[in-house]
């Protein structure tokens, strides 16, 4: 870790990904303040600040930005399937482009996107609305570390382990290469890391973080 201890504010830290990145922030010395919702608090790590508000709304929490020097925005349906195109826009979409208009206002100085791998065979509307989202980001001219994994394997997401050697074998050939790295399976450990050292080094400008880089972030 870096030698700056951070001030971290978290939309979506109640959820799969954002309980363990808060308890991995907390224990590498960094201040955490998360969003949630009223009866929620209990959710979070112990040590981490409950923010009420409405992730829809970044109205309601714009205020409470303060003193955070770094945004992480991982609100987002759970469990994305092509079937969920209307709750994509919903839910990702109005959250996200609250969050960067909120981070812009508040001056953060460095936001964290939870994005998804692009282009893809499938789930368009999925990839649309994170595109959507990144093209919001680089308007509003904001410090940004866009992570882009595909499927993350953890706790209740573990079917497509059984995808693991034809993703290797395709990794290998020319031709399917390319395509089976950036949409590759990375770990809920993977993208922890990865997410922490976004947190940690932040960036002038923009940077984009892919499956391969995810898969080799330690922190």
């Amino acid at each position: 870790m870096g030698e700056d201890r951070h001030s971290v504010f978290i939309t979506g830290g109640t959820g799969y990904m954002g309980q363990r990145l808060i308890a991995r922030l907390l224990e590498r010395g960094h201040e955490v303040r998360a969003l949630v919702r009223p009866g929620s608090e209990k959710k979070l790590p112990s040590g981490c600040t409950p923010i009420p508000g409405n992730a829809l709304d970044g109205a309601s929490y714009v205020s409470q930005l303060s003193p955070s020097d770094t945004f992480v925005h991982l609100v987002g349906v759970a469990h994305p399937s092509p079937a969920k195109a209307a709750e994509f826009r919903q839910v990702d979409l109005v959250s996200g482009l609250g969050a960067v208009a909120a981070a812009k206002m508040a001056r953060i100085r460095h936001f964290v996107y939870l994005s998804v791998a692009h282009p893809a065979p499938m789930m368009h509307a999925y990839i649309a609305v994170r595109s959507q989202c990144e093209a919001a980001i680089e308007s509003a001219g904001i410090n940004a570390t866009i992570l882009r994994p595909w499927y993350v394997l953890g706790p209740g997401h573990r079917w497509p382990y059984i995808l693991v050697p034809i993703y290797k074998l395709a990794e290998l050939l020319p031709p399917t290469s390319d395509g089976a790295l950036r949409l590759g399976l990375v770990t809920l450990e993977q993208m922890t890391s990865a997410l922490t050292v976004a947190v940690e080094n932040p960036v002038v400008g923009r940077r984009v973080v892919t499956v391969p880089e995810i898969r080799l972030a330690h922190a």
